[in-house]
């Protein structure tokens, strides 16, 4: 699931050149007044007793520790974004292809794949996306490919560590696993999805007949200009390398390993760039949406929804509840969104049905590719392709995301069933 900034707030943070308003007044988007009115749902439930405060707050405690990692991990992830970081290895990245679009390809598909493993497709959404597309003109790129590229990979590629996505961190604690045992139980399934979705991405949007040129021209490198963007530059790059080292050894502690990371990032800015440092850094959006989603879809269990879920789902441990459990978390994905989904799904699968779990965890992270709003992260995409006026054929879109997420759907918990 894909828990991203206001999509104002993001363009008008990639589009430095944008005209500044100090007289308006901030406005809330539709999508603001859809998580503040979930949020005050939630608070109703608990307050005319619809869901119990006993449940509230074991949910609240609960999800504590992934709010403090995700925020955590947005502010280091945004800090490093204005360092160069990304800009700095997307431009490497094409230099490296030397003109060749096969060699493109590959290094693209292994840095969005590596951003949304180690920093969560969050990153890969909000970040990754608007430097892909603006690497497109100078190094004339079709941008089509390189848009398809981050949108489907921040989905398909977040199935390895805890830290890849909301919905993992949620599994990692239900099957009490920690991100070295989560990603040997997940390595397999990971590596069908990717390749896959490779294999997708190459027939539809990466092959000679769907672009104008047999090369594309390597684009200048990027290169601090002065002392304080290259002591920038190293040190929200040297906090991200030290979150990535700490993650495979934290255990459940992933939350205060983010926070120090980004501690890091917020004292290099602090000391070169701290205009840079404001309150906006913080993704109270974030916050709202997930704590009044985790006191809505609980009320909703109680209410019909466990019953519906109970009867789509089944208790099978075996592989035919795995592979169940993955369709139809990948089916309500695309008809609502993959985070209330995957929660709705987890709370009627027994606890001791690990794979099945996982099945519903494969199916809503994989499967959340054919409707643009089937994760906020899709729907992010879309709205920096907008921005870039990069044309995305909406039945183009829906075909070739179906025909992506029922295979690599299919493949990755066929590939846990045989590996567990």
């Amino acid at each position: 699931m894909a828990l991203v900034p206001d999509l104002v707030d993001s363009s008008s943070r990639n589009s430095p050149s944008a005209p500044a308003t100090p007289a308006s007044k901030p406005r809330l988007s539709v999508l603001d007044r859809v998580r503040l009115g979930l949020l005050g749902a939630g608070l109703l439930c608990v307050l005319t007793g619809l869901l119990p405060r006993t449940e509230a707050v074991a949910n609240m405690r609960r999800v504590g520790p992934l709010l403090l990692f995700l925020a955590s991990v947005i502010v280091l992830a945004e800090l490093t974004r204005r360092a160069k970081v990304f800009d700095v290895i997307a431009h490497r990245i094409a230099i490296l292809g030397r003109g060749h679009y096969p060699a493109l390809f590959g290094l693209c598909v292994l840095f969005a794949s590596a951003t949304t493993i180690v920093l969560n497709l969050d990153t890969t959404a909000v970040l990754i996306a608007p430097v892909m597309l603006a690497l497109a003109a100078p190094a004339r790129i079709p941008p089509l490919p390189l848009a398809m590229t981050t949108l489907w990979l921040a989905n398909t590629a977040s199935l390895l560590l805890p830290v890849s996505n909301l919905t993992n961190l949620l599994a990692a604690d239900r099957v009490a696993l920690t991100a070295t045992g989560f990603a040997a139980k997940m390595w397999a399934p990971q590596l069908v999805s990717i390749a896959a979705t490779m294999v997708c991405l190459w027939l539809w949007y990466w092959r000679r007949g769907r672009r104008d040129t047999d090369r594309y021209v390597p684009p200048e490198p990027i290169r601090p200009a002065n002392f304080r963007e290259r002591a920038l530059l190293l040190a929200t790059a040297g906090a991200c390398s030290l979150f990535v080292i700490a993650i495979p050894v934290v255990g459940d502690r992933i939350g205060i390993a983010a926070m120090l990371a980004a501690l890091i990032a917020v004292a290099a800015f602090a000391v070169f760039d701290r205009a840079a440092l404001r309150l906006s850094l913080i993704p109270w959006r974030l916050l709202v949406f997930v704590v009044g989603l985790f006191l809505v879809v609980p009320t909703l269990s109680r209410f019909g929804l466990a019953d519906a879920m109970h009867a789509l789902i089944g208790t099978d441990p075996g592989a035919s509840g795995a592979f169940r459990a993955a369709a139809a978390g990948a089916g309500l994905s695309n008809i609502a969104n993959n985070l209330p989904a995957y929660t709705a799904g987890e709370a009627v699968i027994p606890r001791q049905n690990g794979d099945q779990l996982l099945g519903l965890l494969i199916g809503t992270n994989i499967g959340s590719i054919v409707t643009p709003w089937a994760s906020l992260a899709t729907l992010l995409c879309l709205e920096f392709c907008r921005m870039h006026d990069v044309r995305v054929p909406m039945k183009r879109f829906v075909l070739t995301g179906l025909v992506l997420a029922v295979t690599a759907t299919a493949g990755a918990v066929a590939a846990l069933l045989l590996t567990g």
